[in-house]
C-alpha cells in the first residue's frame, strides 16, 4: 500500500490496496485504519466490491449503524443508496458533520462511487482539528466549555417542506429529539482537539443570546472552512472515500443537477461526544 497526500491538512490516496484485501487482513486492515487516523480522509480508487463485500469490509471499524431518512441496498440492508436525479435532486448544501441530530453521532463514514457524472459533484472535506489548533488561544478557551444544540428537523428542512414530507419523516422527528454536545470534542483515539459544531444540524449555543450565539457559530464555521484546512475529492466510478467524522466536515458541490449520481453509503456507530 502507498500513501499520497491529497492536500497540505488532510487528505491522502491510498494506492495498490483494495476493500476486499483489506478486509481479509488484519495487517492491511490496521495500515488502512491508520491511515484514516493521520490524514482524517481517505481515497481509493477504482474499488469493484458488492454492496455485501463493501458492508463486510465497512464492520471491521465497528458496529454500523442506520439512517432514518435514506433507502437501502435490498440484499445489503447496512448500505444506504445516496441519489440524485433530474427529477429528485440532492437538497444536502451545507458544510456538516454526519448526523450530529444523534446523542452518539457515527466514528466514520464510508461513500462508494456507483452512477457519476461525467463532470461537476466534487466533495469537500474541512479538518476541524487543524482548524481547532489554528484558533487563537483567548477563542479557545472561551468555547471549550460551552454547549450546543444540534437537531435533525434544522438539517431536513427542505425535505420537510415537500408534500407528503413531514409525514414521510414523522418517525424520524419523533426518534431523534434535540441533543447537545460540546463545541468542542476530543477525539477517543487520537486524543486531539475539534471544533464541533456545523450549519446544517446546530441550531444555538445554550447559555447565550441569539445574538452571542450566532456571532461565535458564524465565527467558527467560516474559520473551519478556509482553504488551508480543505481538501477536494473529484469522484471517479467506484471509488470509495472514508472520512473520520469525529474530525471532519464536508460538502457536497452541487454543480451536477441535471445529471444523475448515485452513491452507496455506510456510517460506522460512534460514541457521546466529549
Amino acid at each position: 500500500m502507498q500513501v499520497r497526500k491529497a492536500s497540505g491538512s488532510l487528505g491522502a490516496y491510498l494506492d495498490g490496496v483494495s476493500l476486499e484485501a483489506a478486509g481479509q487482513s488484519e495487517t492491511l486492515f490496521a495500515a488502512v485504519h491508520a491511515a484514516l487516523l493521520e490524514h482524517q480522509v481517505i481515497f481509493l480508487r477504482d474499488q469493484q466490491v458488492t454492496p455485501v463485500g463493501y458492508a463486510r469490509f465497512a464492520r471491521r471499524f465497528g458496529a454500523i449503524e442506520g439512517h432514518p431518512a435514506y433507502a437501502v441496498v435490498p440484499e445489503a440492508p447496512d448500505v444506504q443508496i445516496l441519489e440524485s436525479t433530474l427529477e429528485r435532486p440532492s437538497k444536502i448544501e451545507l458544510w456538516h458533520t454526519d448526523m450530529t441530530f444523534r446523542p452518539a453521532p457515527p466514528a466514520i463514514t464510508l461513500l462508494h462511487g456507483q452512477v457519476i457524472p461525467p463532470f461537476g459533484g466534487d466533495t469537500l472535506w474541512a479538518s476541524t482539528t487543524i482548524a481547532y489548533e489554528a484558533l487563537s488561544e483567548p477563542i479557545r478557551r472561551m468555547i471549550d466549555p460551552l454547549y450546543a444544540v444540534h437537531d435533525f428537523r434544522h438539517g431536513f428542512q427542505e425535505s420537510l417542506a415537500e408534500p407528503g414530507g413531514a409525514e414521510r419523516l414523522a418517525a424520524a422527528i419523533a426518534a431523534n429529539p434535540p441533543v447537545r454536545h460540546p463545541l468542542v470534542r476530543t477525539h477517543p483515539e487520537t486524543g486531539r482537539r475539534a471544533i464541533y459544531v456545523n450549519r446544517l444540524f446546530t441550531t444555538h449555543i445554550e447559555g447565550l443570546g441569539r445574538s452571542e450565539s450566532d456571532a461565535i457559530l458564524e465565527m467558527l464555521y467560516r474559520h473551519v472552512v478556509q482553504d488551508e484546512f480543505t481538501v477536494r475529492l473529484s469522484w471517479q466510478p467506484l471509488t470509495v472515500a472514508i472520512w473520520d467524522n469525529r474530525a471532519t466536515q464536508h460538502k457536497p458541490v452541487n454543480d451536477f443537477l441535471s445529471m444523475h449520481r448515485k452513491m452507496h453509503r455506510v456510517t460506522i456507530a460512534g460514541d457521546r461526544p466529549l
